[in-house]
């Protein structure tokens, strides 16, 4: 029996800054933005790669080739856990841009823990959920980690880097077919 693939939570790219405005701009006519100016919306992992350049292009690129896209989920803010391909329309840029990644923001919090729960009940006993993001902070840890406990890890290599640095670190463990070591996230509590 093939073991399988690990769970990846992918944490979000910044809704404010110049890229975001680029992608959100009524003037740019470039794919993504017109996408994303569609009834349909923009896949979620083509919007947040845009708007954050290396680092979630490196995250989407490694979930995707080490998970596979049914494995892999963003983190959100409002919505919990999306596929990489959860159309983000106007509408839901401007609910995500209200609420903040905060453990104080019940609107943040509620439909994290739900999602993730729903998640822990669909995957294997056996499987570890990877997070790519930030374990320096609760932000993310703080709402997981009572949901998925000890199966929650995140790249032992992560730990001291920069965020442009865990990038190109993912992009070359895709280049190179070599999956990178994970370690438990310790509780914050």
């Amino acid at each position: 029996m093939a073991a399988m693939p690990h769970v990846f939570l992918l944490s979000p790219a910044s809704l404010s800054g110049k890229r975001a405005k680029q992608l959100t701009s009524p003037r740019a006519d470039f794919s993504a933005a017109r996408q994303y100016r569609s009834e349909e919306g923009v896949a979620i992992g083509e919007a947040f790669a845009f708007m954050s350049s290396l680092y979630f292009r490196g995250k989407i690129a490694y979930a995707m080739h080490f998970g596979g896209a049914a494995n892999t989920f963003v983190i959100t803010s409002g919505f919990g856990l999306v596929s990489p391909d959860w159309r983000m329309t106007p509408e839901r840029l401007k609910r995500m841009q209200r609420i903040d990644i905060d453990v104080r923001a019940r609107s943040y919090v509620k439909p994290l823990q739900e999602t993730a729960a729903e998640l822990r009940a669909r995957i294997a006993d056996d499987a570890h959920v990877v997070l790519l993001g930030s374990v320096a902070t609760g932000k993310y840890i703080d709402v997981l980690h009572p949901v998925f406990g000890g199966r929650l890890h995140f790249p032992a290599l992560f730990a001291g880097l920069g965020d442009m640095s865990r990038g190109g670190l993912m992009l070359r463990a895709v280049r190179e077919e070599s999956e990178l070591e994970y370690s438990p996230v310790p509780s914050s509590s």
